[in-house]
Parts: C-alpha cells; sequence; structure tokens
C-alpha cells in the first residue's frame, strides 16, 4: 500500500498478521491429537521496519537477533526454522505422553483474542474510511 495513508497502510500490515496467526492456529488446532506435533505461533511484525518505511525512525536501529543452522547444531538434531516469521510456540501450558504440546483450550483463547484485534482493526478502518471521505466532501 505505497500511497495509503500511514495508518491505512499499518492496519493492512496488521491484518496480514492477525490472517497468517489465524492460519497458523488453525494448524495447530487439526494438529492437536498427532505424535510429536508442536504447537506454532507467528512471530510479531518486526517493529523497525515499521519505523523506516515511514520515515519516523531518524536514524534510529532496532535490532533483532537471528540464528542460523549450522551444520554442527545440525549433526546435535537442532531444526531449520519452519519459516522466517512462524516459530515454535513457547507459551504452552503442557505436553501431552505422545510429544504434542497442542492444547485445545490456549489455541481457543488466542482465536478469541483475535476475533476481538480483526474486529478493533476492522472499525479503526471503518473510521479512518469515514474521515477521509469527509475530507474530500463527499459524505461520511
Amino acid at each position: 500500500m505505497p500511497n495509503s495513508p500511514a495508518l491505512i497502510s499499518g492496519i493492512g500490515r496488521e491484518m496480514k498478521h492477525l490472517a497468517e496467526r489465524q492460519r497458523v492456529i488453525a494448524q495447530n488446532i487439526a494438529n492437536s491429537e498427532t505424535p510429536g506435533f508442536k504447537a506454532r505461533e507467528v512471530e510479531a511484525p518486526d517493529f523497525g521496519a515499521l519505523l523506516a518505511q515511514t520515515g519516523g525512525g531518524s536514524g534510529v536501529r532496532i535490532g533483532k537477533p537471528s540464528v542460523s543452522l549450522t551444520s554442527g547444531m545440525a549433526a546435535l538434531g537442532a531444526r531449520a526454522p519452519i519459516a522466517n516469521h512462524v516459530v515454535l510456540d513457547k507459551n504452552v501450558s503442557e505436553t501431552k505422553p505422545d510429544g504434542n504440546n497442542v492444547t485445545l483450550e490456549d489455541q481457543l483463547l488466542k482465536m478469541g483474542q483475535l476475533q476481538a484485534d480483526f474486529a478493533a482493526l476492522t472499525n479503526l478502518y471503518r473510521k479512518q474510511q469515514s474521515l477521509l471521505k469527509s475530507a474530500l466532501g463527499r459524505g461520511g
């Protein structure tokens, strides 16, 4: 959204993030009985990149550590990350004897929070659109 106001661009980015979280949580729920499956989560968007895009950084840099998988780490049993933004969920409440750590209650709580976040962002978007229409003299 290169030519849209910063607020609308931010809402769009956050909605894409929430949609990705919803997809990952749905996969967690679908695999809740798969032996050895580990719950996953989506990392929060990089705030430093957002600052750089909007020009609000003024030279401020926010560092984020990253780990690369070496052959020695792989030999010890380490696995590469699932994707750049999808990571294993560290906030799990229990692990079953078969190694699966997906708890349906945890996942449903996350889905409820996603629903509330989507509703809030949708309301912000509608209000922003209404303000833009009013500013252009098209009612609202």
